[in-house]
């Protein structure tokens, strides 16, 4: 019976040599490269050099090693088609059995503070992707191995059946194309950063999209139990994400706690003041700036004190002491800050089961951040540029008689930026940098108008409001001024949009155009 031969060229040496020795205890021969086959005969296991294999030296300091066909056909030939084994036996080509990659490690390249252009390209590897693919391709016959992990159970099932079944061969040919394809993905994409950083013009939304994730770890389960759900990250991942988040207490993150987080992060990373922000359900219910922590937390549980039980406070300051003590107050499921001072921190942690995110809120790279907001339908995906856009004050259009004055500006830009993260139809009430009342996801904008005013109740008066989209009649106009709002902000935009001046007008409510919607659904 022919002696099995095992091609074996890692990058990552990971318990290769107890591997290489079992291979060779069950009679395999070993052709190898470079420096594993150095390590490998350090540790006196016999080892054919790929160069003394195939007959053909290395090239280009390596760059070619492994691209022949004494390599490749002995990998890629059928062994139950004898037409297959009669070219291999022409040829002088012995069949390989088994390949074990794995790749240049061009993420870690990438990830390294100030790397050189031609070292990202020199970690792009193309003779290990082609084995591997060679291999996956042929798994019937050749068993592929581009995962360390994956040793230990190879040998036992040589060692227990001698051989692997056909089930166990599919799975590593999968993980193969799973691992060749998403590192293609990744050089892909550092390609189109790369263009777009230098201003080169190419197409937004390219022609086929290959989007790639890494999987940090299986959630508990989904939006619902009966759900399954894993929590995935992109290769290059900033500070100011869940995933560069310190967890400082409490129980592990669910699915609906990431996805509040991402919501509180989006709202405070708007302001430069101490700013507080509630969530529940990814909508704020309660939002406020201070001229301290404090302050700007004790508005925004004051804002709405019924909705925030159980919810995500995310802050933009230090908690100290005094914000510490209101918070352990309330039931939370999770706090996010930039810091935390140790007392503080304690008097938190009494609650073992509350989660304490330490997340650095980075305001000047807001604006900087990209990719697509993704949205699954059936059969496909909906993209989109992430919604940065604001208004420049300059462009503001003053559309009404009567103007907002300096302080009712302010609570109209304050309340712009928060609705802007609420669930459409959306309206934002708010006085003194805070919000009083908030309506969200109904079907008309009536109907919002009316939730938020009925929450504001006599705060309403002299406070302003904020809409996501224009108003089609001046039914929002009406009801605010019965409520006693005094200004308004809206993009604007509807034939109808005189209707709702000339209301305005008549009830004495300035109103601000800014040209820009901001529908969330």
């Amino acid at each position: 019976m022919e002696k099995k031969r095992a091609i074996i060229s890692v990058y990552d040496k990971k318990n290769v040599v107890e591997f290489t020795k079992s291979l060779v205890d069950l009679g395999f021969e070993i052709i190898s490269t470079g420096k594993t086959a150095d390590i490998l005969r350090k540790e006196g296991i016999v080892t054919i050099n790929i160069s003394d294999y195939t007959g053909f030296p290395e090239m280009l300091e390596g760059r070619v090693k492994t691209l022949h066909p004494k390599v490749h056909g002995g990998i890629l030939a059928k062994r139950k088609d004898e037409k297959h084994m009669k070219e291999l036996k022409e040829q002088g080509i012995s069949p390989i059995d088994m390949v074990v990659v794995n790749l240049y490690p061009f993420k870690n390249t990438i990830l390294k503070e100030n790397v050189e252009f031609e070292e990202v390209l020199e970690n792009i590897d193309i003779g290990g992707p082609t084995l591997l693919r060679a291999a996956a391709k042929n798994f019937e016959d050749v068993i592929v191995i581009c995962d360390p992990e994956d040793y230990s159970d190879v040998i036992e099932e040589l060692k227990t059946k001698g051989d692997v079944g056909f089930e166990k061969r599919f799975e590593l040919a999968l993980k193969v194309f799973e691992h060749t394809s998403h590192y293609d993905a990744v050089i892909a994409d550092y390609f189109r950063k790369t263009l777009m950083q230098k201003g080169v013009n190419i197409e937004k939304f390219p022609k086929t999209l290959t989007l790639t994730f890494e999987k940090v770890e299986k959630l508990r389960y989904g939006e619902n139990p009966h759900q399954e759900a894993a929590l995935y990250k992109e290769v290059q991942v900033g500070e100011g994400t869940v995933f560069s988040a310190e967890i400082l207490n409490g129980k592990e993150l669910s699915f609906n706690n990431i996805n509040d987080i991402e919501a509180a992060i989006a709202i405070v990373r708007e302001f430069e003041k101490p700013c507080a922000v509630a969530i529940k359900h990814t909508n704020p219910c309660g939002v406020a700036l201070g001229e301290n922590i404090f302050e700007a937390f004790t508005k925004a549980y004051e804002a709405d004190p019924v909705s925030i039980f159980g919810g995500i406070v995310a802050l933009n300051r230090k908690v100290d002491v005094e914000t510490a003590k209101v918070l352990n107050s309330i039931f939370l499921e999770i706090i996010i800050a930039p810091d935390f001072d140790e007392e503080a921190l304690n008097i938190l942690r009494q609650k073992k089961n509350l989660r304490i995110l330490k997340m650095k809120i980075d305001l000047d790279k807001r604006e900087q951040e990209e990719g697509f907001d993704i949205k699954r339908i059936r059969g496909g995906v909906l993209l989109q540029d992430l919604d940065f856009k604001d208004f420049d004050i300059n462009e503001l259009k003053f559309v009404t008689k009567v103007k907002p004055t300096e302080k009712e500006l302010e609570d109209l830009i304050f309340a712009w930026k928060v609705v802007k993260y609420v669930k459409s139809n959306a309206i934002v009430i708010a006085k003194d940098f805070c919000t009083v009342g908030i309506g969200m996801g109904q079907v008309n904008r009536l109907w919002p108008t009316q939730q938020a005013i009925a929450w504001a109740k006599d705060r309403a008066k002299n406070a302003v409001l904020a809409s996501d989209a224009f108003f089609p009649f001046p039914d929002v106009v009406e009801e605010a001024a019965r409520a006693g709002i005094k200004a308004i902000i809206q993009p604007g935009g509807s034939i109808r949009d005189e209707e709702s001046i000339r209301a305005c007008d008549e009830k004495g409510l300035a109103m601000v155009f800014t040209g820009i919607r901001h529908f969330k659904h």
